[in-house]
């Protein structure tokens, strides 16, 4: 059982990243949570999975919630679903829900959740017998407040709970020879910026923004009781975007972004501990012992030091994301985009698609995701997002 409910526990981390073939080193980052990791909403996702600096809209919550303090709308609630990794699997999905609302032209409070269904799995004991069906889920629940500091700059907090229970209720067959599983759970919070500041042209308002965000930032994860510890996703993500316009109607949009995990590399670091002979640990018990042991804060500052190749791997830690948003008139959008990340840190390369539209109280997004590879299981992968304006829709019940 034990070996079977481990291979739960790599089957939610592949669900993250495209692991690198074909080369003789990789150090890729392993957290608990990868699902927090991904793009939720198809509006970001089919501009290569970039939000942090972009126009603000009813989904911020998940890439920088202090853009809700320049939205210009004072209310709203918006549905995202994906269907993930299809091409390996059938029954693994990742919805979201977010909502948020303006108290006046300074402040605003928001509220995300995030739900991630990893399907059906047959739990196997130590005789190669399926003993239980389990149906491994994760979620997340998260607040914040946003606030405008300056004409051009606001800030947010936000306070998030996260939950992972990979089992399913499998302890009832530990006689089995197996090794007790338990849900695990933590604390996070975020902390966010926002700065967006208009120029005057001759044929239109343009606007060059930035945003920075600095999430999931808490305590680690433990499946058993203490005896292993796994880090939580933290993440550093900042983007640049500049909109212009072309005239009363058209407008473009490009944005970079570039996202560097705040967690140690799981497999190789240079502040592990040394052997009886000097040598450096890189593998077996007393390496992810040590691992386990290191704690949050210090993981989060040495994950800008800790690789073996120096400053060329650091910097290959980094996954960057670029996008371009075409719309007409605010209400039909087209987008594409591409994000970028290091073949031995994951291998993650795809390009991407999408289109929206705005008709009144309404808004409806979807994206597609063309893997560079066609084996990449994130290849074809699709979101759909639903947003309501919920004081439009108060106004035109109140017109009726």
């Amino acid at each position: 059982m034990k070996k079977q409910l481990l291979l739960v526990v790599a089957a939610a981390t592949l669900t993250a990243s495209a692991w690198a073939q074909g080369t003789d080193y990789t150090n890729p980052i392993i957290t608990a949570m990868p699902s927090l990791t991904i793009a939720p909403d198809a509006a970001a996702a089919g501009m290569g999975d970039v939000g942090t600096a972009t126009r603000p809209d009813m989904n911020s919550q998940h890439w920088n919630p202090a853009k809700y303090a320049f939205f210009e709308e004072r209310g709203g609630i918006s549905a995202s679903y994906t269907p993930w990794l299809r091409s390996l699997v059938g029954d693994i999905d990742l919805a979201y829900l977010s909502g948020f609302y303006r108290f006046d032209e300074l402040q605003a409070i928001s509220a995300g959740f995030t739900y991630f269904s990893m399907g059906k799995v047959d739990l196997i004991d130590n005789t190669g017998n399926m003993f239980q069906e389990a149906h491994p889920n994760e979620w997340a629940l998260d607040v914040a407040y946003s606030r405008k500091l300056h004409e051009y700059v606001s800030m947010s907090a936000t306070l998030r709970f996260l939950y992972s229970d990979l089992n399913n209720g499998a302890n009832a067959s530990v006689a089995n020879g197996g090794t007790e599983l338990n849900p695990a759970w933590t604390m996070a919070a975020d902390i966010a910026l926002y700065y967006r500041q208009p120029i005057e042209l001759p044929f239109g308002t343009s606007y060059f923004a930035l945003g920075t965000n600095i999430s999931n930032l808490g305590g680690k994860m433990t499946y058993d009781k203490g005896d292993h510890r796994n880090f939580i996703p933290a993440n550093w993500r900042t983007g640049v975007s500049y909109e212009l316009p072309f005239d009363n109607y058209n407008r473009l949009t490009a944005t970079v972004e570039a996202n560097k995990m705040l967690v140690p590399a799981s497999k190789y670091s240079k502040f592990a501990p040394k052997d009886e002979n000097g040598n450096q640990i890189t593998t077996g018990n007393s390496y992810s012992d040590w691992f386990s042991e290191l704690s949050s804060a210090k993981g989060w500052f040495q994950s800008f030091a800790d690789a073996p190749r120096g400053f060329k791997e650091e910097f290959d830690e980094i996954q960057w994301g670029v996008g371009l948003e075409y719309s007409y008139d605010r209400k039909f959008f087209g987008r594409a985009g591409y994000s970028h990340e290091a073949t031995y840190k994951g291998n993650r390369r795809y390009f991407t698609l999408g289109a929206g539209f705005k008709l009144s109280i309404v808004r409806l997004d979807i994206s597609y995701c063309i893997a560079t590879a066609a084996t990449n299981p994130l290849n074809n992968t699709m979101r759909f997002t639903l947003g309501f304006d919920l004081y439009g829709i108060k106004d035109l019940v109140n017109n009726r």
